[in-house]
């Protein structure tokens, strides 16, 4: 009699384990976009500078996406699994900067990608994260003899970069970093050069090098991500290498 108890005891709990198990898989992992600090680039338009595409792109991963048009606070992320800040005009206040680090350091993802560093200044100095005061002209590999526009192709081995070959940016400011874990997993080829003393042409006081455009990292339980560019994931540029490079993000965000 006790056996036949103990095997419909087990045949119960392993119901319940499988049920357990086929809900957490079910369960969707939730993307919040920062939309409080003076976006003009959202998910809900559809316009070529819009973010709507790269909302479809990881809806069709099986996220599910809210935007916060509010503060960035521990209700705003109480649910969120991965935070994006994309193309942010105003400021992160000191009380938002702490709710962001806490939500990477216990497990969260942030995604941050910038129009103009001055908002974004204040958090990626916390990470140890720093932008340059100008924007990046390359000598090679250029879009359409643009030299604001061009073709990242020196990736660092990492899951955002992994399998490609290049990626389009349209006007990027340099990264680098001094966090010990944090790495440079794109840059620009060795003659890109940044327009210091703002005269329009290149000449020795300027900097020429290679420079960071991407920096990806880890805090605490949760990682992070930053791109030295918003238009590389709006609608119109959002295709062929860098609708692989998005691919790539939805699944460094599981």
């Amino acid at each position: 009699m006790k056996k036949k108890y103990f095997i419909v005891f087990l045949s119960i709990s392993l119901f319940l384990l499988s049920l357990a198990v086929a809900q957490a898989e079910v369960k969707k992992r939730t993307v919040i976009f920062d939309q409080g600090h003076g976006q003009k680039f959202v998910i809900e338009k559809e316009g070529d500078l819009q973010l709507s595409r790269l909302s479809g792109l990881l809806k069709g991963k099986g996220f599910d996406i809210k935007a916060n048009a509010g503060p960035i606070n521990n209700a705003a992320l109480k649910t969120a699994d991965v935070l994006i800040i994309s193309g942010a005009f105003r400021p992160l206040s000191a009380e938002e900067i702490n709710s962001v680090l806490r939500f990477v350091e216990r497990g969260g993802k942030l995604c941050v990608m910038l129009h103009i560093p001055q908002p974004l200044t204040g958090l990626m100095s916390r990470l140890k994260v720093y932008a340059s005061n100008g924007v990046i002209q390359e000598q090679e590999n250029t879009i359409n003899n643009a030299p604001k526009n061009f073709y990242i192709t020196n990736m660092g081995k990492h899951k955002i970069t992994k399998g490609l070959k290049k990626i389009g940016v349209y006007g990027a400011w340099a990264l680098m970093t001094e966090s010990p874990t944090a790495q440079i997993i794109g840059r620009t080829g060795p003659k890109a050069w940044i327009d210091l003393n703002g005269d329009g042409k290149f000449n020795s006081t300027d900097a020429r090098q290679s420079f960071g455009v991407i920096i990806a990292g880890t805090l605490g339980k949760g990682r992070y991500v930053i791109f030295g560019d918003d238009a590389i994931f709006q609608n119109k540029f959002l295709d062929q290498e860098n609708m692989s490079l998005g691919k790539n993000l939805a699944d460094w965000m599981k």
